[in-house]
């Protein structure tokens, strides 16, 4: 069996900000299009206020939230092809994608929430993230890469519409 990779993948504005009231303060058609086509086949983890402001699972990828709520049901469990898995902690989650990583390209990315982010900084391998370089407001964040854990290895910049890079960050 090849090695797991683990990634982030987000969007967040120049002051760190990733969400407003369970959305997304912005709409780049060019960032869901590569984040649909970099993540599908693969393990996904996401917090339930991520999952629910989606709101339906992920279609041919693996669905896994977290979630405190005891007895958790998500309105949509999926299908064959769009499982969801419903855990307790990021311990479980990372345990449940790792047990079955040979199905979903040996691959988990984390997509969100903010908490989930920071919990699982010492886990990834790999942040793909969309920097818009502009401030937004909102009440989720994600930390800046640290220089000293991870590098910048790709940038790719664009104007529309508005102005964001795409990075890729590994770790050192």
């Amino acid at each position: 069996m090849s090695k797991v990779r683990v990634a982030h993948i987000v969007a967040a504005a120049a002051n760190g900000v990733i969400g407003r009231a369970g959305d997304l303060p912005w709409h780049i058609p060019e960032d869901m299009k590569w984040f649909r086509d970099r993540t599908r086949g693969r393990a996904l983890i996401m917090g339930r206020k991520t999952f629910e402001a989606v709101e339906h699972p992920l279609p041919k990828r693996l669905n896994v939230v977290i979630t405190r709520q005891k007895n958790y049901k998500p309105k949509d469990s999926g299908n064959a092809d769009t499982p969801v898995h419903v855990v307790a902690t990021l311990d479980e989650a990372m345990k449940y994608c790792l047990a079955c990583a040979d199905k979903y390209e040996n691959e988990i990315f984390i997509i969100g929430g903010g908490e989930i982010y920071h919990q699982s900084v010492p886990l990834v391998d790999t942040i793909y993230l969309t920097r818009i370089h502009q401030n937004y407001e909102g009440d989720a964040t994600y930390p800046d890469p640290d220089p000293k854990l991870f590098e910048l290895v790709e940038k790719s910049d664009r104007t529309s519409p508005v102005s964001f890079s795409f990075e890729t960050w590994a770790r050192r």
